[in-house]
């Protein structure tokens, strides 16, 4: 088939400032775009041109980028708006099979389903309304926007269990079968052989709660036999500063590690000798350093915000828990060769060629005439 897959967002940005960055083969759904190529597919990516990388590069793929407009009502950084993709997919929807769209709630799933809803599938990550405007924009759009204009697209693939709870309360026409994020398990090595340190990786800002886990790792290595495990922390932001002298006043330096930026093959060879990858976000329901964590061959001990909680705690992949404790990282450690297990077990459905493949069963699934 002859894929469009629209996601203007292509990554996170704080306080609706977009970070400049040399390349988007990091992403997640470039990953994708990849996992559907491995298909034998065909695949044209539409993103935000806020978000093109400040280096020129190649694609496998063709990537194509819009200029958002009226940025101040529509911050490209939340849900862009581009009369430029209006008039692309308006002129050339013809040319694609299918067209996937990313969330219900922005402009360019609006246009597809009005455009082609008989290409149209939508991929729902979010399990409950954006809370801009006090959460209004996003009633309005699910109450009367889907209603009138998108409640006939061909249908609706959920990332989670709460992203179906939460869109099947304004649509039928909804997968009971849920497809998570994808990566490509082949830029990922994996080892069974861990070393005496636990890791987490983030922008180290306020969401992602790092200062609780430098507190939970405090109370670990005050317990007999545990006192050598050390923590690394992989990534940077505004917070390193505050977060290195808390690490000072707690009496943990030497103990923890800030690692800074790594590309993707570092990261990868520090997580993967991991017992254990640590996440107690405040704000994120999908990670792609979680699935990451696993294809590598390291359990994760998250809280329940993020959506992969679910399946963590089913597969035993680790643990899933809020309020997790210095005692859930000593069972990690110590039933480390299990967890372990489970995770090269799992790795294969977290690849982007089984994710993508899904994604196409259940577009096939479904009637084009609903």
């Amino acid at each position: 088939m002859n894929i469009l897959v629209i996601n203007p967002v292509l990554y996170s940005a704080e306080n609706r400032i977009i970070p400049e960055v040399k390349t988007i083969k990091e992403t997640m759904i470039y990953s994708m775009c990849l996992g559907f190529v491995s298909n034998g597919h065909r695949v044209t990516l539409a993103a935000s041109a806020e978000f093109k990388p400040v280096e020129e590069e190649d694609y496998e793929i063709e990537v194509l980028f819009f200029k958002s407009q009226f940025v101040r009502l529509f911050p490209p950084a939340l849900i862009p708006y581009s009369s430029g993709f209006y008039k692309f997919l308006k002129s050339d929807h013809h040319r694609f099979d299918m067209v996937l769209c990313s969330e219900v709630f922005t402009f360019p799933t609006l246009f597809a389903s009005i455009i082609c809803p008989s290409k149209t599938v939508i991929w729902q990550e979010m399990t409950v309304h954006q809370s801009i405007f006090r959460k209004m924009p996003s009633k309005f759009w699910h109450h009367v926007i889907i209603r009138l204009f998108i409640r006939k697209v061909r249908c609706v693939i959920p990332r989670s269990k709460r992203a179906y709870a939460f869109i099947s309360r304004y649509m039928k026409n909804v997968s009971s079968t849920c497809v998570d994020h994808g990566i490509n398990t082949l830029k990922f090595r994996f080892s069974e052989k861990k070393e005496r340190y636990i890791i987490t990786s983030s922008r180290l800002i306020s969401g992602k709660n790092i200062e609780s886990i430098i507190e939970i790792y405090g109370k670990l290595i005050r317990i007999k036999g545990y006192e050598d495990i050390r923590l690394l922390i992989a990534g940077r932001g505004e917070l390193q500063e505050s977060l290195e002298q808390l690490v000072a006043k707690l009496g943990l330096r030497g103990h923890v590690l800030f690692l800074g930026f790594l590309n993707q093959q570092d990261l990868n060879n520090a997580i993967k000798h991991s017992y254990v990858f640590l996440v107690n976000t405040l704000r994120d329901m999908n990670m792609v350093s979680i699935p990451e964590s696993i294809a590598s061959g390291t359990p994760v001990i998250t809280n329940l915000l993020p959506a992969s909680a679910d399946y963590i705690a089913k597969e035993k992949l680790g643990v899933a828990k809020d309020h997790w404790n210095e005692y859930d990282i000593i069972e990690v450690i110590d039933n480390n060769s299990l967890y372990v297990c489970n995770c090269l077990n799992y790795r294969e459905q977290l690849s982007n060629s089984y994710s993508t493949k899904k994604i196409t069963d259940i577009f096939m699934e479904f009637s084009p005439n609903r």
